[in-house]
């Protein structure tokens, strides 16, 4: 299985608390989170890319998708502070290759918690190893 999970959670989390320090960023789903504002950034899909399968048995590509949720208990203001952090996550996801499915407001456990989900895809590449040894992860959009 190609897996980038922990790459995206922590591209994500440096671009959110670059500019919203006091956020807290998971790598799970919460329902109600401990502090605010907070991002949870989870990994939905991650499937074969039948399109590139041959006679190995070897997964070259994978297609995935990831979810961000975006909370905010601001009295006023709110949803501005969750759509400006989801903006901020969905370039960071968009600086990855990945593009966005959706994004809405969706109603929380905790109605006094604004929420805001989005979705992103990609088909990723087998991971190779570069110059330096670090392990690189190609990242295709459609």
């Amino acid at each position: 299985m190609i897996d980038i999970e922990n790459k995206v959670l922590s591209v994500v989390r440096e671009a959110v608390l670059a500019q919203y320090p006091n956020a807290s960023v998971y790598g799970e789903y919460i329902d109600v989170p401990a502090s605010f504002p907070c991002v949870t950034v989870t990994e939905d899909t991650n499937y074969t890319y039948v399109y590139s399968k041959d006679d190995t048995v070897a997964e070259h590509h994978a297609d995935v998708q990831y979810a961000i949720n975006v909370y905010s208990n601001l009295k006023t203001g709110a949803k501005l502070e969750a759509r400006a952090i989801l903006k901020v996550a969905a370039d960071a996801m968009q600086g990855m290759k990945f593009w966005r499915t959706m994004a809405r407001q969706v109603p929380n456990v905790d109605r006094s918690i604004f929420r805001m989900v989005a979705r992103y895809h990609a088909i990723v590449g087998e991971p190779f190893t570069d110059t330096d040894g670090n392990l690189v992860y190609q990242i295709y959009q459609r």
